[in-house]
């Protein structure tokens, strides 16, 4: 009689458990351990970092291929079939390898991590750049490389000489300043721009504006020659400073010296003689303000940052001041000039806010990348003093600029249109101050921020001079002419002047008038 089948189903069991058999050979199965820890673990379900090895099938997107894949059963399934199942002898020497396999994939984390989607791929490979831009030191001074191409040249050659006097008055700089003075002195309101000053309305003299430039700049470069006689050691201690002259020895310290009580006597004495004393003494003022204030406080505290910028502040005064004294009718004093009864220098005032304002963002995303390096030479910034107030004061000036561009339209400077045209530009730059601020100058922001305030000052400047007050209609007037009716009212007026004037001459002479 025959056992039951599932009696000898039970016995089949029994005995197959009892027989003993080697462990699987193939690494799919070694690696099951493995395999069930990281379906297990967070890195599963994380968002993809590595491309797939061909690029028209991604099948790590899908949970059901991504196991297919990783356990590899369809190609063990494969080989079976191909082989007819797995010698005793392979089975007996290849544990070591399943072992091995499975260890090096569970300790390999490029292949426990799942494909990266193509844009995913593109906004970490952004991040990473600019995080890696972010920390970069930003480009050297114009100084260093002046100093770098003096250095280059023959000894006592007139080029090293020219090259290292260059460099002590920081070019760049200087050009910047002259540029701000002379904007605000073409942005002044009189009727004609640069006419010849000896015509009867008010104007602007080609000759004063080249006194005011020549001065500004020898001002400019005095004050940056005291700057860096006074400070070669910190300057030594800097990556972008430490190529500066003094630090190289390519001059001695005392024709330093000579060299900026030079250019600030001449600076001075051209814009005393050729503008006027006003202009003179804000040109005094700024280098005592710059080397004797500004350079010494760095050491002391943070707030040199403030009168750093009231130094910048102070050249479109210069230009302004320039212009109204050119158009002064009473006797040309530092109050008309400046503070005038009829509200007309309250434009001079908001030009000097806007570059008092720039040097914020400017200066606070050019010291971010720098900041151990302040720190390291004993001059106190808030990049490394307190770098969360210093995100906060560049978005605080940034947001300044919005109502100075207003306020320049409202002073009857430029028309108000200008209000429209540079709200992207401000914009543009508050948003930068933002991120800036957000992430504490990481990612990239201070460098983003540090080229923004680059452009930005010069386009405001710009769309300032194009949006001028007054400025289209007399340019339409003088391409196209004025009405035939104006003309002749302008002829009757001078008609009736010439009579009067002929009239009041007769009376003097004591000639009766008939």
């Amino acid at each position: 009689m025959r056992p039951p089948r599932c009696a000898l189903l039970a016995a089949e069991l029994q005995a197959w458990k009892a027989v003993p058999r080697a462990p699987p050979t193939h690494s799919s199965f070694a690696a099951a351990p493995a395999i069930r820890r990281w379906m297990s673990s967070p890195a599963a379900f994380q968002a993809p970092r590595i491309v797939a090895a061909s690029p028209l099938r991604v099948p790590g997107f899908f949970l059901s291929n991504r196991i297919f894949e990783r356990s590899n059963c369809l190609d063990f399934l494969v080989s079976r079939r191909a082989n007819g199942g797995i010698s005793s002898t392979t089975a007996t020497s290849t544990p070591q390898v399943g072992d091995s396999a499975a260890s090096s994939s569970a300790s390999d984390p490029t292949q426990s991590e799942p494909p990266l989607a193509p844009h995913r791929r593109r906004q970490a490979e952004r991040r990473q750049k600019a995080a890696a831009n972010g920390e970069k030191p930003l480009p050297p001074d114009a100084s260093s490389l002046l100093t770098s191409h003096a250095a280059a040249q023959p000894t006592n050659s007139l080029k090293r000489t020219f090259s290292t006097f260059l460099s002590l008055s920081k070019p760049r700089l200087t050009m910047l300043v002259v540029l701000t003075a002379m904007a605000s002195y073409a942005i002044y309101p009189v009727p004609e721009l640069l006419a010849p000053s000896t015509t009867e309305t008010p104007s602007l003299s080609p000759l004063t504006l080249l006194f005011l430039t020549t001065g500004t700049a020898l001002c400019s470069a005095s004050a940056n020659a005291f700057n860096m006689i006074y400070e070669p050691a910190t300057d030594a201690k800097m990556s972008r400073t430490r190529n500066r002259p003094l630090v190289r020895r390519l001059i001695s310290t005392r024709s330093a010296v000579a060299f900026a009580i030079l250019a600030g006597a001449t600076g001075v004495g051209a814009l005393y003689f050729g503008v006027n004393p006003t202009v003179s003494f804000l040109g005094l003022s700024n280098i005592f303000l710059y080397a004797g204030a500004y350079t010494p406080l760095k050491a002391v505290t943070a707030f040199n940052t403030w009168i750093g910028a009231v130094v910048g502040g102070i050249p479109p005064l210069m230009g302004w001041a320039a212009a109204a004294g050119e158009t002064a009718t009473k006797d040309g004093s530092w109050r008309e000039l400046l503070f005038a009864n009829d509200g007309s220098s309250i434009g001079g005032w908001v030009m000097a806010g806007l570059l008092f304002a720039w040097q914020f963002p400017h200066f606070m995303a050019l010291s971010w990348p720098i900041r151990e390096e302040y720190k390291a030479a004993g001059l106190r910034m808030l990049a490394w003093t307190n770098p969360a107030r210093n995100g906060r004061v560049a978005l605080r000036y940034s947001l300044a600029f919005i109502p100075l561009c207003l306020g320049l339209c409202a002073s009857g400077v430029t028309d108000w249109s200008f209000a429209v045209t540079s709200l992207p530009i401000n914009v543009w730059l508050v948003r930068e101050s933002v991120r800036f601020w957000r992430f504490e100058g990481h990612q990239g922001s201070a460098r983003s921020l540090f080229w923004a305030s680059v452009w930005h000052l010069p386009v405001v400047m710009i769309l300032a001079l194009l949006h001028k007050k007054g400025m289209w209609s007399r340019a339409w007037r003088s391409i196209f002419g004025e009405e035939e009716g104006e003309w002749e009212e302008e002829e009757l007026d001078e008609m009736v002047l010439m009579a009067a004037e002929n009239s009041s001459d007769r009376l003097q002479d004591g000639k009766p008038q008939r």
